[in-house]
């Protein structure tokens, strides 16, 4: 295998302009509708935020669409941020499809040759000039291996890393920018974002790591003959050039021909989303990106069947109940579950199995996405309603119990949600991304498929075999050695209390919290007008007596600043 030399991309300064025009004018934006009119004296002529926020996230896409490349990426991204973001943006962005005219046949080519440093005739015996695919980054042509081997060549536009480093660039300048707002720094650590979109996209771009991807997805499967993980040809791979066995059977979007081959669509949803909770609890190595145009069915021949099977692209005989594969493709966008997060989403997985809202509000916690001054307790007790509630409630009868008690839900737990600080990290977002893209696509397979339903049997397995394993003992010794510390622990406290030494900290609710701080802002505006008021009458005084003018119109001056200060906290 060959790796090919990248040269440092240059970049686009037309782009770079209109790019970074765009998030001026969404700084600017910010500044006047949320900053200067949320000023007292001047909210009432602020326009509604919801509006005003789809409308700029309505003007990005239309920017993602004319541009592409790492804007439409960007704009998806942004989607799954439900954390920092309002739904009035995400719900707006989720549509942005990664769809885009293809290249000329001739540049690629030249691309292609450039990198396998050889004439295509020498390395393809065919390679179709029609794309199979064309997305931002790269497009997919169906071609034949020297040997006869059908194989899919995916390869980089030509020039996108300048595309991407211009857009990069760019953004990194926005977020600069916006980092100066206070509503904005509050809200979201800019920098830790800007750095995870960076690294997945630039990992986006380097079609080897892709392959090796795809290896690991074989190897995790190799046990699991319902899945199948295309080959890598690695001959014929590098950096800016992918060669993949030819997987496209039957596309799992396509209910008809999947019928009329016999595949049992409820078994096919159930299993897909069973390969899915493997990869996220036992992997810990996610396919983030299952749409259709990702994911295939292999239908298998039937006794007195061709044993060789259907070649893809050729037609499967109707059947009744026939044996089916699954098979993955498009390994670019992946998320890796670190060791910090998998004991975690392992408690909260078996906390919703076993209806035990406590321990999911833990591991939230200990997982860093319920940040510091959250009130876990409030939480806790809204999430053992919610399970009180929905517990055992099948999916297909939510939508009759929505109307009836999503707004008494919402009425006691809105503002509590909203004002909780979370801040979730992008393994997890892409996991419940991908999540949230497999369900839709489970249920469009099988209307009546529930994922909760079945997501609590595989929960309640993972709550039984922590029981029975060696996690089990582990947790056994840790409470046996708290209940073995707590006589020294009680001997401190009670020290303590008798010499005076004794401290409580607390923290405060986020209600209380906004209140006191209210309050402080409250009293400091008017020390200010106090003072501003003593300051006016003396300097009245002074200059309507002719005592001293000077230092009078000095004192009224000074007033006036005051004032102003007091307005404008």
């Amino acid at each position: 295998m060959k790796t090919s030399k990248v040269p440092k991309p240059t970049i686009d300064r037309r782009r770079y302009r209109k790019v970074r025009w765009f998030f001026l004018r969404l700084a600017v934006h910010l500044v006047w509708w949320d900053l200067i009119l949320a000023r007292p004296g001047l909210r009432r002529l602020r326009r509604p935020p919801h509006p005003r926020w789809q409308r700029l996230a309505r003007q990005y896409r239309a920017l993602a669409v004319d541009l592409g490349g790492v804007m439409i990426k960007l704009g998806q991204y942004l989607s799954t941020r439900v954390d920092v973001l309002p739904p009035a943006v995400t719900r707006e962005l989720a549509g942005l499809q990664d769809e885009v005219p293809a290249e000329s046949f001739e540049s690629v080519a030249r691309q292609m040759e450039a990198e396998l440093e050889a004439p295509l005739a020498q390395v393809f015996m065919d390679l179709e000039p029609e794309p199979l695919g064309a997305a931002s980054l790269a497009q997919v042509h169906g071609a034949r291996l020297l040997d006869g081997s059908p194989v899919v060549v995916k390869v980089l536009r030509p020039g996108i890393e300048t595309l991407v480093e211009t857009d990069l660039a760019a953004i990194s300048v926005a977020a600069g920018w916006l980092e100066h707002l206070e509503l904005v720094r509050s809200r979201v650590d800019l920098d830790a974002l800007l750095e995870e979109f960076r690294t997945t996209t630039r990992r986006e771009l380097d079609l080897e790591n892709e392959g090796h991807n795809a290896e690991r997805f074989a190897d995790n499967f190799a046990g699991d003959h319902g899945v199948i993980i295309p080959e890598v040809y690695w001959e014929t791979t590098r950096r800016r050039l992918l060669t993949l066995e030819n997987v496209a059977y039957l596309k799992i979007g396509d209910v008809e021909a999947l019928s009329a081959a016999g595949i049992d669509r409820k078994e096919l949803a159930r299993r897909l989303y069973r390969a899915y909770m493997e990869q996220i609890f036992v992997h810990h190595f996610v396919h983030a990106d299952p749409h259709p145009g990702n994911l295939f069915v292999r239908p298998l021949p039937l006794p007195g069947e061709d044993p060789e099977g259907f070649p893809p692209g050729t037609p499967v005989p109707d059947a009744d109940q026939r044996p089916f594969q699954i098979v993955f493709v498009d390994f670019g966008m992946v998320a890796e579950v670190p060791e910090r997060l998998r004991r975690a989403l392992r408690e909260v997985l078996i906390g919703f199995g076993s209806r035990d809202a406590g321990r999911v509000v833990r591991a939230a916690y200990s997982a860093g996405i319920l940040l510091p001054g959250a009130d876990l307790e409030q939480l806790q007790e809204a999430l053992e309603t919610v399970l009180d509630r929905f517990w055992g409630v099948e999916l297909g009868r939510l939508n009759d119990l929505a109307l009836s008690q999503a707004r008494e839900l919402w009425r006691e737990f809105g503002r509590l949600i909203l004002e909780t600080p979370v801040q979730v990290q992008s393994e997890l977002l892409f996991t419940g991304r991908a999540a949230a893209l497999l369900g839709g696509l489970a249920t469009q397979l099988d209307p009546g498929f529930e994922p909760w339903s079945a997501t609590i049997p595989f929960a309640a397995r993972l709550a039984a075999e922590e029981a029975r394993g060696p996690e089990w003992a582990a947790e056994a010794l840790r409470q046996g050695r708290e209940a073995l510390g707590l006589p020294a622990e009680l001997a401190r406290l009670v020290r303590h209390t008798r010499v005076g030494k004794l401290t409580v900290r607390n923290a405060l609710a986020p209600d209380t919290r906004r209140r006191l701080d209210r309050l402080e802002r409250g009293l400091a505006r008017t020390r200010t007008a106090v003072a501003a008021s003593g300051l006016a009458v003396a300097g009245a005084v002074l200059y309507a007596l002719e005592a001293a003018p000077g230092l009078g119109a000095g004192m009224l001056g000074a007033a006036a600043v005051l004032y102003l200060m007091a307005w404008w906290r």
